[in-house]
């Protein structure tokens, strides 16, 4: 018994200096980025154009996270190959920590998955700081068009247009996985250079609608320019309560198994959102910096209040559940992989 006592007690003297040391060498860890990034310049990049979603969650967050970070914070919009110029320039960004931007998850999954020419990215392997919003997809149609609900585009006598940005963006994706799901009789019309170019044909008639986020779409629902028909998700949100969801959808049509396991698969991806990342392989004090001061900046009760007051949802996840997301979002069965690799190389 005294023998056991003694190396419990041994075990001990040794165990606890090292854990107090460990300790002590994180909080000089932090300490030392906390002092890196005090006065200096992070370049924050949004992959699209001034005006969208992305910017304006950008705009959102970058008073507090210059905040907690004792840095400024110099926007720059890099739009271009539905998102993914930006996500490259992310990507390939010295490994100092000073670079960081907002991205759509869903379509670098996506696009990583089918090997789109110009992804030079591997999406895991990002430094994630964490989510700001998981997107909730809506279908929006402009108020002065042809079509006032889903229903009635589900019956369209003749072929209608939806638009939407480069090919395997997620507003292009999105659509197709529409399109198959309830065979909309559509022509996708890609290429846009940003949603609120798609905006603009929207009203002038040139196009019916788009896909995209809730958020991006917000502000010309509430302006009356735009009506949502369609939005992701299990159940209709307080937000939305005329639109059907796709599932609620898809149960009614009876759509069969397969096409079900795409929408899962899409449902998924829609889970990834908008993360805020920065390049690989960025220091690791440095990188749990950064992440720290996400999460504080996220938790703010500033930003919270003024995000509520534009209409912004907030869907917080920090870096480690992210990246466990990004994961999952790309695990998903072979028949519903293969249709979105074929989607997003365009070959249906």
């Amino acid at each position: 018994m005294k023998n056991t006592l003694f190396r419990t007690a041994t075990a001990l003297a040794v165990m606890i200096p090292a854990l107090f040391m460990a300790g002590h060498s994180q909080a000089e860890d932090l300490s030392a980025a906390e002092a890196f990034y005090d006065g200096n310049t992070i370049n924050w990049i949004v992959p699209y154009s001034p005006g969208g979603g992305y910017d304006e969650y950008s705009r959102l967050i970058i008073p507090y996270f210059e905040k907690y970070t004792g840095a400024r914070v110099r926007l720059q919009n890099n739009p271009g190959a539905g998102g993914m110029r930006g996500a490259n320039d992310i990507y390939r960004a010295p490994k100092d920590g000073l670079t960081v931007g907002i991205v759509n998850g869903s379509a670098l999954v996506t696009n990583q998955l089918a090997g789109i020419e110009g992804a030079i990215y591997q999406f895991e392997n990002y430094g994630f700081l964490g989510r700001m919003v998981a997107d909730q997809r809506v279908l929006a149609i402009s108020t002065t068009g042809e079509f006032d609900t889903i229903e009635e585009m589900l019956e369209a006598g003749s072929t209608f247009k939806i638009g939407a940005t480069g090919l395997g963006g997620s507003t292009y994706v999105d659509a197709l996985v529409a399109g198959e799901l309830f065979n909309l009789d559509q022509d996708i019309i890609h290429g846009f250079d940003s949603s609120s170019v798609i905006r603009q044909a929207m009203l002038r008639r040139d196009i019916v609608g788009m896909w995209g986020s809730y958020g991006s779409a917000i502000q010309d629902v509430e302006d009356g320019m735009q009506k949502i028909v369609l939005q992701s998700g299990q159940e209709r949100t307080d937000a939305i309560p005329d639109a059907p969801t796709v599932l609620e959808l898809a149960e009614r049509m009876q759509v069969g198994d397969e096409k079900m396991a795409v929408l899962r698969a899409w449902q998924g991806l829609n889970d990834v959102g908008r993360p805020v990342v920065t390049p690989p392989g960025i220091p690791a004090d440095r990188l749990a910096f950064l992440q720290r001061a996400f999460e504080q900046a996220m938790n703010d009760p500033e930003m919270i209040e003024e995000a509520q007051s534009s209409g912004r949802d907030l869907t917080f996840a920090n870096g480690e559940r992210m990246a466990q997301i990004a994961t999952d979002a790309a695990v998903m069965p072979e028949s519903a992989e293969a249709f979105f690799v074929e989607a997003v190389a365009g070959g249906i």
